[in-house]
């Protein structure tokens, strides 16, 4: 199937964004399970949680940094990956950088931001109205917001993850990407329709928090509860109007929904057999590999890494032990 106008101009804006923030960003690698296996399955670990963020927003804010000139300030509002990235980002192409977080932020995280250098604003103990004040001030003052996931620049940066694929892997028959706001997904996904139309792309989701998931199902935006998950990277609402929405629907081939327990499998399993530490939002694309055999037999896989900044009081006993 020939890929639509607007996945075919997304990949083309990763492969703009490929060229312009690769000298400061080398490829991650791709490791090799340590599983072995009787048939043609094959599966394979692309690590971002190497990244110099520990995550791989660092992508989309090199991309998105690098589209504007250094006289336009940018704003964001994030307490997690999406403003540590940025804040990096900014300390090397020199722009002009707020960040918005709610006051309830982890004081680690908050003071690994400022040593970056950035103004930081906090507000409310919502992320959600953080997120809001920041858009406000973004208008009020003349700057730009930078979403972290509602932005063709900051996916375009997601999706060099696929074009790294590419070049890595001489075959590449199923990719496993979990979804948060679905930048990750939609960047990957459209290279991947752009380059690769063979490879499915599959879509994982915290069963706890899956609000593009639903969406993607419903055909437009939809309401959902939102629990505590372990993949706290991808909890949350989507904007309405994002653009994710439509790119979700064009690039997704099949949507996974996982447990708590589930996740935790995945975890364990990346931690014990795997012997990597990485966050939930990590392994919840895992977990979806392992729930998915029936579909993955003989197939070339490559299980995103999203990232390994994960909170260790919460994650040591999820893991625990070999089960």
């Amino acid at each position: 199937m020939t890929a639509s106008p607007a996945v075919l101009e997304q990949a083309a804006l990763s492969v703009a964004a490929h060229r312009r923030i690769k000298r400061w960003l080398p490829p991650t690698p791709c490791i090799a399970s340590r599983m072995s296996f009787d048939d043609d399955t094959g599966l394979v670990f692309k690590a971002e949680n190497f990244q110099q963020t520990g995550s791989f927003k660092f992508r989309g804010a090199l991309s998105k940094l690098t589209s504007l000139s250094t006289e336009v300030p940018a704003i964001t509002a994030s307490s997690g990956n999406h403003g540590l990235a940025l804040a990096t980002a900014a300390q090397m192409t020199g722009h002009d950088l707020t960040v918005v977080l709610p006051e309830t932020v982890a004081r680690e995280k908050l003071s690994r931001i400022k040593a970056l250098g950035v103004e930081t604003i906090l507000h409310s103990n919502d992320s959600g109205l953080a997120e809001q004040h920041a858009q406000a001030l973004a208008k009020e003052q003349g700057k730009i917001y930078v979403s972290p996931y509602n932005d063709p620049q900051v996916i375009a940066g997601q999706g060099t993850i696929a074009l790294e694929l590419l070049e890595q892997l001489p075959r590449l028959d199923v990719v496993y990407v979990s979804i948060g706001g679905g930048g990750l997904i939609s960047g990957i996904g459209s290279v991947l329709k752009a380059f690769s139309p063979g490879t499915r792309v599959v879509g994982v989701s915290a069963i706890n928090s899956a609000a593009l998931a639903a969406s993607i199902r419903a055909g437009h935006m939809v309401e959902v509860t939102h629990s505590d998950t372990l993949a706290d990277g991808c909890a949350g609402g989507v904007d309405q109007g994002s653009i994710t929405l439509p790119l979700g629907i064009k690039v997704i081939d099949t949507l996974i929904d996982c447990s708590e327990d589930q996740i935790a499998d995945g975890l364990r399993h990346l931690a014990w057999t795997e012997k990597m530490l990485v966050e939930g939002s990590a392994g919840l694309a895992q977990a979806a590999w392992q729930i998915d055999a029936p579909n993955r037999q003989g197939k070339v896989s490559a299980v995103i890494l999203c990232g390994a900044n994960f909170d260790q009081d919460r994650i040591a006993p999820v893991i625990g032990s070999v089960q």
